[in-house]
């Protein structure tokens, strides 16, 4: 029984050593290899000074050193946090300071962009260097070294005393207002989560599962804590185009998949061989569309579906198994193992069938909370009573702001967000975060950033715009001033200069209901 989720890899060690673990180009690591790693980051990071609970970001595209940071944080009874490697300098800072970063595992490349931002992160005394780590600059106060040498120069050391309540990682998301949250994540909620999904796909030492989307994505990272649970190979890749995807199933004799709308759409028409390994197909971070998932059930007929939702709260909440698709293809399924999903009305009754609720998630899965933010945690996680045995039991739920309908025969449909949150590419986006930066801009008096319908990323964001004092403002213009400030998905898909001031609503805020009505269509086809 793993009760730590850096367990996993050893209790994989254990049972079979030679067995492949991890696969990173060249590179082939199998789990005597992989425990190894992940014991000498251990004792680099407590050589480094690492205290129980300290937090260690690590900032790097996937590789093996990535996944050795990760769970040779958690193996010293640190807490990781993994930084998508898609986020720019001001983002990756604000997230260093926001959570206290202690030590940060990146690269030389990426060391250089940070070089500015990280003087403003006070709590960060060490920075360990991959790759070539050569003509590194010198940071004052930080003590930069090569990750070999804080791997070779590291004395076996006894790792901080840890319990499954214990924090293991903090992943950032996009909130609905405002900067991006911590989602705390203890150890216990990793664990069950890789349980309860291995055990509804089935998986096994046999599988071999590529890890396509970031980890820093709770579905990402699940990739990884799903194979070691099972002792199965997980094979990471940088892509950089669809193809490279198809290359890699095919080479590397994938029979897991896990991908978000927009990359399935991209992989659907592709020729996929008629001896394809792939066994199962996963999606999630939003609804796939019926046309893709036909196109990849005719391309792949001997690869299940498996259609899921969840949210970073609460890891993972329902999914549809592949024998219902056919009778319901529009469904979020049911509860995965060990979770109960239930839709309740705003006084926390539960709704009647077909009775539209908030979808909220008890359980195992459910996260600590927000990092350092007990306002806005107490906003989404709630106190539950649970009604079993006449006994007060009462636990923490997560309200996912989100509203469903249950049918009659328990399954669950998705209607609509109850706040402003844009869903775009797999990933949940603050129109708050995007405005911010438009709003630096000189020129802007009023901006707002919506998320609109759009065929091939789910929703696209769409950015209004009323210049400063009649100033002379174009799309190109604005895109070109806010995108070294934007990774690529927070980027606007289009650009709207309105000649007259934003409608406002009855409070005097910029209205997005009407102005969402009013562009739903704008991407339609010949709008």
């Amino acid at each position: 029984m793993s009760d730590l989720i850096q367990q996993f890899i050893f209790a994989s060690a254990q049972r079979t050593p030679q067995a492949e673990a991890l696969v990173y180009g060249a590179q082939r690591l199998d789990y005597a290899a992989l425990a190894g790693a992940v014991q000498g980051a251990a004792h680099g990071l407590l050589a480094r000074g690492l205290r129980r609970s300290e937090r260690v970001a690590v900032y790097l595209e996937k590789n093996i050193e990535n996944v050795a940071a990760m769970f040779g944080a958690a193996q010293a009874g640190g807490v990781f946090v993994p930084v998508n490697p898609l986020l720019k300098a001001e983002q990756v800072g604000y997230i260093l300071a926001d959570c206290n970063v202690r030590v940060l595992v990146t690269s030389a490349d990426r060391l250089r962009l940070l070089a500015e931002t990280l003087a403003a992160c006070p709590d960060l005394h060490t920075v360990i260097v991959t790759g070539r780590a050569q003509d590194l600059p010198r940071l004052p106060n930080l003590h930069v070294l090569p990750w070999a040498a804080a791997m070779q120069d590291a004395p076996p050391a006894a790792p901080h005393r840890c319990i499954d309540t214990d924090m293991a990682a903090i992943l950032y998301t996009s909130g609905s207002t405002g900067r991006p949250k911590g989602v705390v994540l203890s150890h216990r909620n990793m664990v069950a989560g890789a349980v309860s999904v291995s055990t509804y796909l089935e998986n096994t030492p046999a599988d071999r599962l590529l890890a396509v989307l970031p980890l820093s994505f709770d579905y990402g990272l699940s990739q990884l804590t799903t194979a070691f649970r099972v002792g199965a190979t997980a094979v990471l890749i940088n892509h950089l185009f669809a193809n490279d995807v198809l290359k890699a199933v095919v080479a590397e004799k994938i029979t897991g998949l896990a991908a978000v709308p927009p990359l399935w759409i991209q992989l659907a028409p592709l020729a996929w061989p008629a001896d394809c390994t792939l066994r199962y197909l996963t999606n999630s971070g939003g609804a796939m569309q019926r046309a893709t998932l036909d196109a990849l059930r005719a391309a792949l007929p001997q690869a299940q579906p498996f259609l899921m939702y969840g949210l970073t709260e609460a890891f993972r909440s329902t999914y549809l198994p592949p024998s219902e698709l056919a009778r319901r293809p529009d469904s979020m399924g049911k509860a995965i193992p060990n979770a109960e999903v239930m839709v309740l009305r705003p006084d926390g009754s539960e709704c009647a069938p077909n009775e539209p609720g908030e979808l909220v998630h008890r359980g195992a899965l459910v996260s600590l909370g927000y990092w350092n933010d007990p306002a806005k945690t107490a906003e989404r996680f709630k106190p539950y009573v649970s009604p079993q045995y006449g006994l007060p039991l009462v636990e923490m739920a997560v309200w996912s702001g989100d509203i469903v309908r249950r049918d009659e025969e328990g399954f669950l449909y998705f209607i609509s967000r109850n706040d402003e949150m844009i869903k775009t590419s797999g990933y949940r986006v603050s129109p708050t975060e995007v405005e911010e930066v438009v709003y630096a801009r000189d020129k802007v008096g009023e901006a707002a950033a919506l998320g609109v319908q759009h065929p091939a990323l789910g929703q696209a964001i769409v950015l209004l715009v009323y210049p400063r004092d009649g100033a002379a403002l174009t799309e190109s213009e604005l895109l070109a001033a806010i995108k070294p400030h934007l990774p690529a998905y927070m980027l606007p898909q289009k650009v709207l200069v309105s000649a007259t001031p934003l409608p406002r609503n009855p409070n005097g805020k910029i209205d997005r209901k009407l102005l969402s009505t009013q562009y739903a269509h704008v991407f339609a086809e010949g709008a």
